[in-house]
């Protein structure tokens, strides 16, 4: 479901410019699988497929499109049981921070001392 509301997200700003016309608009919806394909001459471009694999959805998809500032991005995923994971990125995602050495130091030793309970 998540992955339907992200979807709707992109596809209302994508929609939100009442200059852009589409360019491709495909759609094929089953009860246990789906694809749909959104190309928009303002460079937003949009593709998505998914299927359910007994009780799990596995769904692929890659968006692209122009930043304001003139930089294209694109990014490609999968979705599934493990949750959302960004395959590729253009420009790359940030990467996280370290994890303080304080930090670092009292989950090493939650998990050398499990709880009783």
């Amino acid at each position: 479901m998540k992955f339907i509301i992200a979807f709707a997200c992109l596809l209302a700003v994508a929609c939100a410019n009442e200059d852009a016309g589409v360019l491709r608009n495909d759609a094929e919806v089953n009860v246990d699988s789906f694809k749909y394909a959104l190309k928009l001459d303002n460079s937003v471009d949009v593709e998505q497929q998914g299927e359910q694999n007994g009780d799990t959805w596995v769904v692929k998809g890659q968006q692209a499109w122009t930043s304001p500032e003139g930089v294209p991005v694109s990014i490609q995923y999968v979705a599934d049981q493990n949750g959302y994971q960004v395959l590729a990125a253009n420009p790359p995602l940030p990467t996280s921070p370290p994890i303080p050495e304080a930090i670092q130091r009292s989950l090493e030793w939650i998990a050398a001392h499990p709880s009783k309970e």
